[in-house]
């Protein structure tokens, strides 16, 4: 009798070969498919970015009609323009004072006014700040102060979390006016009542950084109270620093939510337009749409247009780009039950 040697390999039959071969070639048709599938979505969501981003540099001057994906001339004209507050007239054979401040301008008494873009600047930032320690610290005494009503309090803000703000933007308008943020001796008033609008109740946006409070130890802050360190001192040298991607994430949030934001700004802004203060306060949103206005000449504006939209998207775009690992840090971290 032969002796039979053991491998301890399974036999491969031709079959189960076969049906390998199967499973492998429907895996790949399948992976294949999917990548198709996200390349066409992929270059769907790029196209009108590469779009807005050759008119961005196109050297046409007076565009009317058709635009061409890709220009048919290429130059600067469009970014030195928002610099410099200039415009091609509307036959495109001359240059003209534009009606629109990006950046910054001397007006025709000498006195320097600040341009769309540093006031959209301005108000992210103070809105950055003032929501950062709204959220924060409201989201610090939800995690680890026990009071009555808590969970009551919590529940009532996630049902009003549920309605969009603007359905608010009439009464605010009101309030606003009712305290002279609208009025022509105060200048800046409508800034002020858009940092307002955007930082006011940022406290109820606390859901993530709350979620991430939860996750650090409450032992902690005992010791740290054994030692005689009050909440306060707790909150801002101990759970803070420990806490550096969720507080990196809720600046990073709070200052994107105003940048481009479009509704609240054009409705407050129409406060100082009626009584003639809104000249110098005007944020890149609003700002950009009316170059594209019916009562303006479009083509006019519409290089300028495209070169204020790549402009504006460049500082958020770094921001995140630097920042990306403490966003993702603070998303994830802040996502656990609470």
């Amino acid at each position: 009798m032969a002796n039979t040697v053991l491998t301890g390999k399974p036999m491969v039959t031709p079959e189960k070969k076969q049906h390998e071969g199967s499973i492998k070639a429907r895996r790949v048709a399948s992976d294949t498919l999917i990548y198709i599938i996200l390349t066409v979505m992929a270059v769907i969501w790029l196209l009108p970015v590469v779009w807005l981003l050759l008119q961005s540099f196109s050297g046409e001057k007076g565009q009317s009609g058709l635009v061409h994906f890709i220009p048919e001339s290429w130059g600067f004209d469009n970014y030195k323009f928002l610099f410099t507050n200039q415009v091609w007239s509307k036959s495109g054979d001359a240059i003209e004072e534009s009606q629109y401040n990006f950046f910054f301008k001397i007006s025709s008494s000498g006195e320097p006014q600040l341009g769309a873009f540093l006031y959209t600047a301005i108000i992210a930032a103070l809105t950055a700040v003032i929501a950062t320690l709204f959220t924060l610290a409201t989201s610090y005494a939800f995690s680890r102060l026990r009071f009555k009503g808590r969970t009551m309090m919590m529940k009532v803000i996630l049902i009003i979390g549920m309605f969009p703000g603007f359905l608010g933007l009439i009464v605010l308008y009101q309030i606003f006016n009712q305290m002279g943020l609208f009025d022509s001796n105060n200048p800046t008033g409508v800034m002020w009542a858009l940092v307002i609008c955007y930082s006011g109740g940022a406290g109820m946006g606390y859901y993530i950084s709350k979620g991430f409070f939860d996750t650090i130890s409450k032992q902690i802050d005992e010791a740290a109270m054994v030692d005689g360190a009050t909440r306060f001192q707790i909150f801002y040298k101990i759970t803070l620093p420990l806490s550096k991607p969720i507080v990196v994430y809720t600046i990073l949030t709070a200052f994107m939510g105003p940048w481009a934001e479009f509704i609240t700004a054009k409705y407050m802004m129409r406060g100082g337009v009626t009584n003639g203060t809104s000249g110098g306060v005007v944020t890149v949103a609003p700002q950009l749409f009316d170059m594209l206005d019916e009562k303006v000449n479009r083509s006019q504006y519409f290089g300028q247009f495209c070169a204020g939209a790549i402009i504006v998207a460049v500082p958020t775009s770094l921001l995140f780009i630097a920042l990306q690992k403490n966003y993702v840090s603070g998303v994830t971290g802040g996502a656990v039950k609470g």
